[in-house]
């Protein structure tokens, strides 16, 4: 798994059957790739919209129509598309009443997504739709200025002082390389607070402090 400076959110695709069996498995793997991919915030939102998106195939086109999930970043977006051979059948925006049991999938999908649409091609259409992220890039991180910061100094280390793996020098790091640039980092910062005078262990202790108070305060992504 690539992370910590700069997340690769690669593309991925599914093949499935438009039955509605389907949906809960849709739902589980959304959460799992989102959870994966660091995206917490919009699995809730983007399991709604895979459902709602399969369930309109189901309805319109037809139970066991071949069909396609297709998730990728659109810059900061999360892009979600359902992909199926019927370029006849297209979905409508229907506001339809609370009692009604038609027509409200892609209400919920316009009052869930930040944009949506439909592309016709030359053997299928595409139904999609974009959730915003909260990310700064698509490769970002949504914790805040502080790991942003973090991130920018574990560059430095991977691209200098510790002699890395030569992996290591690419615009994102894997986890293990990072940590061990990140544990280089505190190092160093030990190093400089003995040089300076200063209680190596007690600023670890009050750093620890500092840290576990803002987390349970949930200040843990703050400036």
């Amino acid at each position: 798994m690539d992370c910590i400076a700069g997340l690769l959110r690669k593309p991925w695709d599914l093949s499935f059957v438009a039955e509605p069996e389907e949906i809960a498995g849709l739902r589980r793997i959304m959460r799992l790739h989102l959870g994966l991919w660091g995206l917490h915030e919009v699995i809730d939102a983007a399991q709604l919209c895979v459902s709602e998106l399969a369930s309109n195939v189901i309805t319109h086109v037809g139970v066991g129509t071949p069909t396609t999930l297709a998730v990728s970043m659109s810059g900061a977006r999360l892009r979600i598309e359902v992909h199926d051979p019927d370029t006849r059948a297209l979905p409508t925006l229907v506001h339809a009443g609370s009692d009604s049991e038609n027509g409200r999938g892609m209400a919920l999908v316009d009052a869930t997504a930040d944009h949506w649409g439909v592309q016709l091609r030359a053997d299928r259409k595409v139904t999609w739709c974009e959730l915003e992220t909260g990310l700064a890039s698509a490769n970002g991180h949504c914790g805040g200025t502080r790991v942003t910061r973090v991130e920018a100094m574990l560059r430095l280390y991977g691209n200098g002082r510790t002699k890395l793996p030569q992996a290591a020098r690419s615009h994102a790091l894997t986890a293990t390389v990072a940590e061990v640039a990140a544990i280089a980092m505190i190092a160093d910062l030990l190093h400089w607070l003995r040089a300076h005078g200063c209680d190596a262990d007690e600023a670890l202790d009050r750093a620890q402090i500092h840290f576990e108070a803002e987390i349970a305060e949930g200040h843990g992504h703050s400036a």
